[in-house]
């Protein structure tokens, strides 16, 4: 089967357009390259093209035989959609109305759709179910909620089959060392804590130490970006037996706090990761766990790669191995100079 991976040139698509590989599937990937890195391309043809481009999209469609779609591609920093409402809705919202228009024409009719717990916003209990109520406190957030209520509506007039799939936090890099995290203004408590840890970065902020929460800092549920690969092979198939379109969320259940997560680090680097207390940011819950009982129940898919040390090894390993061969670029040089 031919899959159309949008957005496989980045973090997550790259790990999944590996799995879909590793699963005997042809990924075919668009990126624009904006936050994507072409280096991330490597187990199938590669269209670099911005969805918005409706024309393109649909030719790659039918060009490449697509039966299937996974779609990452889209902006995903809360803190920048707050200052730039207007190109988050341009990018998540026109770029998939693009996609969707492009696979009608085409027909294509499964899509697996990359979602948010943002779509939550500040929730009324944890661990959050996916019949919670859904309101989301930044336009990120609205953005992947617009598009949940287009596929449902789509979904009712029988021109998609779809999942949306509810992540929360991405973490860790593949096991083999191929593939991992590389953000250009990098945002993510675990690849920020090594990176101070390894001196990149004079200190890492903490912000918010007086949440109500056992050591006073957030909590979170961290996901093996491996293990979100799999899920996204396991929704195709789903859709592939004909089950009911739906969202679900993508977690292990548990979470670790802010501090947890920087003892971890130190443990398995051996380095001190050197920090300093900062405000809340503003919109940030105190708790975020998955339910992931539903996954389990319709995907038959169970975390394999997830707990925080296995996530931090994987992590650090690829990030180390990266500053290595900067330095030995950087060495080399010198030398040659």
């Amino acid at each position: 089967m031919n899959v159309l991976v949008t957005g496989g040139a980045g973090y997550i698509g790259s790990h999944t357009a590996k799995a879909l590989a590793r699963s005997h599937y042809r990924p075919v990937i668009i990126d624009d390259l904006s936050t994507g890195h072409a280096h991330n391309v490597k187990w199938g043809p590669f269209v670099r093209a911005n969805l918005l481009d409706t024309a393109v999209v649909r030719s790659v469609l039918k060009e490449y035989k697509i039966e299937s779609v996974i779609h990452f591609a889209g902006s995903a920093l809360v803190g920048e959609s707050v200052a730039h409402p207007l190109s988050y809705f341009q990018n998540n919202v026109g770029g998939t109305l693009s996609l969707l228009e492009a696979m009608r024409d085409a027909g294509v009719h499964d899509i697996v759709f990359s979602s948010t717990c943002a779509t939550y916003g500040l929730p009324g209990a944890v661990p959050i179910t996916e019949d919670q109520p859904q309101n989301p406190i930044n336009p990120y957030g609205d953005s992947k909620l617009v598009i949940e209520r287009a596929l449902r509506w789509m979904g009712l007039a029988r021109q998609v089959r779809w999942v949306a799939l509810r992540y929360f936090n991405a973490a860790g890099a593949d096991p083999e060392g191929e593939l991992g995290e590389e953000h250009a203004h990098e945002t993510h408590l675990i690849p920020l804590a090594i990176g101070a840890a390894l001196g990149e970065r004079d200190r890492l902020k903490i912000f918010g130490t007086d949440y109500p929460t056992p050591d006073g800092t957030a909590i979170r549920d961290y996901i093996h970006v491996t293990d979100l690969a799999s899920a996204h092979i396991r929704a195709l198939e789903y859709l592939k037996r004909g089950e009911e379109s739906r969202a679900i969320n993508l977690g292990t259940g548990s979470g670790a706090s802010v501090l947890e997560v920087i003892a971890k680090v130190q443990f398995v680097g051996g380095q001190t990761v050197p920090s300093v207390a900062a405000p809340r940011r503003e919109g940030d819950p105190p708790i975020l766990v998955a339910s992931p009982a539903l996954a389990r129940q319709l995907l038959q898919w169970q975390p394999a790669h997830s707990s925080l040390e296995t996530i931090i090894r994987t992590a650090w390993r690829w990030h180390f191995s990266v500053q290595s061969h900067a330095d030995l670029q950087t060495s080399g040089s010198r030398v040659l100079s």
